[in-house]
């Protein structure tokens, strides 16, 4: 019966934290003047149970990222199209894209000082590679190409041959062009272009069409609506 007690005032602990720092976190200019002492105030906990449970203010601001984009990442991991795994990938991409902006302009302090924390590159965090993974194998599933596709019908013809041993040579004995390179350049592509497109979405860009551009929201998810048709109908033409 303790025990189970400890939890529960551990769990409202957590969440009188979570609740509180989120609300210090949207009124401050940036999460990183809000201190510790002013969620432990606010939270009406200790300043040591802040340092136990979360580490420091990174830690605190990673924790309430996560909880308040858990929906988002449920609604693409097991929900209905447009965001969920059953989309079509051409309907996917740009709603993922679209979300994951809404979701930065709703949470921009937030998302910029994760964005910041640590080694300062977003590109480490395990958020941003969540959703790189998502895009990248969501634009793998495109129609590829003809000749993409013929590609891949070359590289599986190949490598039943090299599995057989007849693997075909030109006249000085050297083995033909692996087919499969342009297999192997369409994933690359599609890794590089996740990332140009999520680079659409960061936090600073978003604060900065905000703030210096005076950007609209709903101008700048229009603006990244177009830019994404435009790439993934040059994607689907090369």
């Amino acid at each position: 019966m303790a025990e189970r007690k400890a939890r529960a005032d551990a769990l409202r602990n957590r969440e009188a934290v979570l609740t509180a720092a989120d609300e210090l976190f949207a009124r401050s200019a940036s999460p990183r003047s809000v201190s510790m002492d002013d969620i432990a105030a606010a939270a009406g906990v200790g300043k040591g149970t802040l340092f136990r449970r979360f580490g420091d203010r990174t830690g605190l601001i990673r924790e309430v990222f996560e909880a308040r984009i858990e929906p988002l990442r449920h609604a693409v991991e097991e929900g209905p199209a447009p965001l969920g795994p059953s989309a079509a990938p051409r309907d996917r991409v740009p709603a993922l894209l679209d979300a994951l902006l809404r979701f930065k302009l709703d949470h921009r302090h937030l998302s910029l000082a994760l964005e910041e924390a640590g080694s300062g590159s977003p590109y480490e965090g395990a958020s941003y590679a969540w959703w790189h993974n998502v895009l990248r194998e969501t634009l793998q599933r495109l129609p590829h190409p003809p000749e993409v596709a013929e590609a891949a019908g070359r590289a599986g013809a190949a490598e039943a041959d090299e599995e057989s041993g007849s693997v075909e040579k030109d006249a000085d004995g050297c083995t033909t062009p692996d087919p499969r390179a342009g297999v192997l350049d369409r994933a690359a592509d599609c890794d590089f272009t996740a990332h140009a497109l999520l680079a659409a979405t960061r936090a600073d860009l978003v604060e900065y069409l905000v703030d210096q551009e005076g950007m609209t929201p709903h101008r700048i998810r229009a603006q990244l609506a177009t830019y994404v048709s435009r790439v993934l109908s040059e994607d689907q033409a090369t």
